[in-house]
């Protein structure tokens, strides 16, 4: 389980610690960088697949990405005295991410390439990178450390091996460096990585792919398009816990049941409804419906991830239906961590009330924004958990 997260010059997150339960619930109003959160923390997975550099690309580029205020502000810009300004750099240009498991620490340092003749040559580098053991990086706790390509790890009696090839700039440690016998934290935190699952607004226009017909195999893990909704569900029904299916659909709307056949490979879904004398298909199913039915078949997985992280899971949702989409979250945080990004206040309250009555432990973040920079809401500018970064 994650135990604390750490995020520093991306977008309008110029330096965010959070500490992290079971169970997290991410608040705030529009714009004060909810999103911004959740992208970074799909940038953190990405890089333990090697994708990081692809993904910033996706985003615009490294300069897209960055902080875009200044380095320092200063007591008299925030009292309004004077206005922001911009200064002359004393530090790098630096996108800095991290997490700690309690067990094992992470953090990546991205920053501008050097120039080069390269076609290449807007892709940013990974300046830094270190593993270390316990919750807070110091010179002791250092197991592997790499900066720019040259890479070194600590051997159990204490000394230092230095790797005898270089790592290129784009590559992360993390997805290149295998010796398990000399760094088995990276093999445990790749693999926890590599876990972790997104999902973000599903479709249900006409033209969504859960609407689609597709050909049905075992399917643990819902695509992050829904495209293999019954697929999915039918897998729930056979490998998870179908009793909480059922409930999850009459909790929704009651009186009705889900049927999901498999005809000659192809899965089919039905939602027979009270005083209907048909049940309906998946292309009859009003938008909130088949919304619903993608949240259930993501949050009662039979194949949990260690760590979940949604991104406001209540859009388009009727409010009726969010105290049993509140139900499904809390009862997937008792198998796996959770990150929910929300901007509704009734849906935070019901998972609230259902995570107490579960008692799973949770942390109900608020972010705001001043001068342009996302903060955790009631929390002194300089408090906060300790954090210290790699160098480079």
């Amino acid at each position: 389980m994650l135990t604390m997260l750490a995020v520093e010059g991306y977008r309008s997150l110029r330096r965010l610690i959070l500490p992290l339960e079971q169970l997290n619930i991410v608040v705030g109003a529009n714009g004060t960088g909810k999103s911004s959160l959740y992208r970074a923390i799909r940038l953190l997975a990405e890089a333990a697949r090697n994708g990081a550099v692809a993904s910033l690309a996706r985003e615009g580029g490294l300069p897209s990405t960055l902080w875009a205020g200044p380095e320092v502000i200063g007591k008299a810009v925030r009292e309004g005295i004077h206005p922001v300004q911009g200064t002359v750099r004393s530090s790098p240009v630096s996108l800095r991410l991290g997490f700690t498991t309690g067990r094992f620490g992470y953090a990546i340092d991205l920053g501008l390439p050097q120039p080069s003749k390269s076609a290449f040559f807007l892709d940013p580098e990974i300046k830094g990178e270190s593993s270390w053991s316990g919750e807070l990086l110091r010179p002791a706790t250092v197991l592997t450390e790499r900066r720019r390509g040259l890479l070194r790890s600590r051997s159990v009696n204490g000394s230092w091996y230095d790797v005898p090839y270089p790592i290129a700039p784009f590559d992360s440690m993390l997805s290149v460096y295998t010796d398990v016998e000399r760094a088995p934290e990276l093999m445990e935190l790749r693999e926890q990585t590599r876990s972790w699952r997104f999902y973000d607004s599903f479709r249900a226009d006409p033209g969504a792919p859960a609407r689609q017909e597709h050909i049905g195999t075992r399917t643990p893990v819902l695509d992050h398009d829904g495209s293999d909704l019954a697929a999915a569900l039918l897998t729930i029904r056979e490998m998870g816990e179908p009793d909480q299916l059922d409930a999850a659909v009459d909790g929704a709307f009651p009186g009705s049941r889900l049927s999901v056949t498999n005809d000659a490979g192809r899965c089919r879904l039905a939602l027979t409804q009270s005083g209907l004398l048909r049940p309906l298909g998946v292309e009859e199913l009003s938008d909130g419906t088949l919304r619903y039915l993608l949240w259930i078949a993501a949050l009662l997985t039979p194949r949990p991830p260690s760590l979940l992280v949604l991104n406001e899971p209540e859009t388009s949702l009727h409010p009726d239906l969010l105290p049993a989409l509140a139900e499904l979250v809390v009862a997937a945080s008792q198998r796996t961590q959770v990150i929910a990004v929300s901007h509704s206040a009734a849906f935070v309250d019901a998972v609230a009330l259902g995570a107490r009555s579960a008692h799973v432990p949770t942390s109900t973040v608020e972010l705001t924004k001043e001068l342009g920079e996302t903060r955790v809401a009631g929390r002194d500018r300089l408090g906060g958990p300790r954090w210290n970064w790699p160098h480079r």
